[in-house]
């Protein structure tokens, strides 16, 4: 007897049932999402494919490769994860995020090809993502790698670039428990005659080995590309050329030109079958607007809000903080998932801090706050510690308790800021969902 696939009205209702449909969240392997593929469209993707993979600095990475393709006049689509306010951010068709209407039509094509095939809720996404751009026609896809890169999702479509940002310790359950087991995951991106941006100056040891091992030509940051800041610009160095007097990324943290320098070696690559000229280059890198990332809100308090949710990340915070001017003292509003490494987060961060607030998330791995608490403890932390039932409890408290000057730090996962944000930009209250 044949199941009747599931059709639903609302974006909403669609996300709710694949929150259920399989029976783990995270399911790595190919053969299932490839299998759907072949079937919803045996053609396959007409478009010059770039897949970002790494640690830290995907999102980033991806929102100004494609500010500066759109600016040259490229259509392009952007696969993301995870989203912020909205799961539309997921999925962006030359510079828009993709309407319920249009996620829903390709859900509903997706279950109808899928037959009794198994997917995750985010096998799902990178599904209607893929469909979507088909749809579309696009000049240029970029695909972020949501985990690993070996067995995860995107990794169904051969890339004409790849970019691996950086490698640290996160997700260690799935992809091992040190750096150079996680470079030989995230590795898994790179293809025979396929150039491999690596934009870290310090990657493991074996991740230019894999790639020269698969046949993709290596260009590593320090060694094939470099990045020089003056005051309020900054230089970019190639193989083969040089661009000049480039402005500084409208990405606040100081880690952005270090992106910037991958994603310019990346148009280098492929400069014959996507040419782009400096101005392009330039504007593209002052229009980029990333949401959560050293976002600065100004007021009588100043609100910072960054995604950092591994040490890493937080060390970065942590540097940009210590160069930021501070009038008063620093809060922070903080919470974390349960498979994160908070100690060593809090500890790099703890110096830029003066007032702790911790906050529970909603979800099965949110961590108790009175956890938290102790994780505080264990890290030596002596500076006040206020433990809140909410984000909005939380919001009020600092409101009330801070004066004038102050400046509030919200950061440890995705949840942390939107739940945050949600508060104090009340605009941004209303996500839900509208019919189909």
């Amino acid at each position: 007897m044949s199941v009747q696939p599931a059709i639903f009205s609302s974006l909403e209702q669609w996300l709710v049932w694949q929150e259920s449909l399989h029976p783990s969240s995270i399911d790595l392997g190919l053969e299932r999402v490839a299998a759907v593929w072949r079937l919803l469209q045996p053609q396959g993707l007409h478009s010059y494919v770039i897949t970002v993979g790494g640690t830290n600095g995907k999102g980033s990475c991806v929102a100004m490769l494609g500010a500066i393709l759109r600016t040259a006049g490229y259509r392009v689509g952007m696969y993301t994860s995870p989203h912020l306010l909205r799961y539309n951010e997921r999925i962006n068709i030359h510079g828009n995020p993709v309407s319920d209407g249009a996620l829903c039509a390709a859900f509903a094509r997706i279950e109808q090809a899928r037959t009794n095939i198994s997917l995750t809720y985010f096998e799902f996404g990178t599904l209607a993502a893929l469909d979507l751009f088909g749809y579309a026609k696009l000049d240029v896809v970029i695909l972020e790698v949501g985990l690993g890169g070996r067995l995860d999702a995107v990794n169904i479509i051969e890339p004409n670039l790849t970019l691996i940002t950086t490698v640290d310790l996160d997700h260690t359950e799935w992809l091992g428990p040190d750096l150079e087991a996680i470079a030989r995951e995230k590795a898994g991106i790179f293809r025979n005659g396929c150039p491999a941006i690596i934009g870290d100056v310090k990657p493991p040891n074996n991740l230019a080995k894999i790639a020269k091992e698969v046949g993709a030509p290596v260009f590593q940051a320090g060694k094939d590309f470099h990045a020089k800041v003056y005051t309020d610009k900054w230089e970019w160095r190639g193989p083969t050329s040089s661009i000049l007097d480039l402005p500084q990324p409208t990405l606040k943290s100081g880690k952005q030109v270090a992106n910037a320098a991958a994603v310019l070696m990346l148009l280098d690559c492929a400069k014959q079958q996507l040419p782009v000229d400096a101005e392009a280059i330039r504007k593209g890198l002052t229009s980029v607007d990333l949401v959560g990332r050293l976002q600065v809100i100004p007021g009588a308090m100043t609100w910072i809000l960054d995604v950092a949710h591994n040490p890493q990340a937080m060390a970065n915070l942590a540097q940009d903080l210590a160069i930021m001017p501070a009038s008063g003292p620093t809060h922070a509003i903080f919470a974390c998932l349960a498979d994160k490494n908070a100690l060593d987060m809090v500890k790099v961060l703890a110096p830029q801090i003066d007032h702790w607030h911790l906050i529970p998330l909603l979800g099965p791995r949110s961590v108790p706050t009175a956890v938290l608490a102790q994780t505080l403890i264990s890290a030596g932390i002596k500076n006040p510690v206020t433990q809140h039932v909410s984000a909005i409890d939380a919001v009020t408290s600092v409101l009330e308790y801070a004066q004038n000057k102050e400046r509030v730090v919200v950061t440890g996962s995705f949840l942390t800021v939107a739940a945050v944000l949600k508060q104090i930009q009340p605009e941004d209250k209303d996500l839900a969902t509208r019919g189909c």
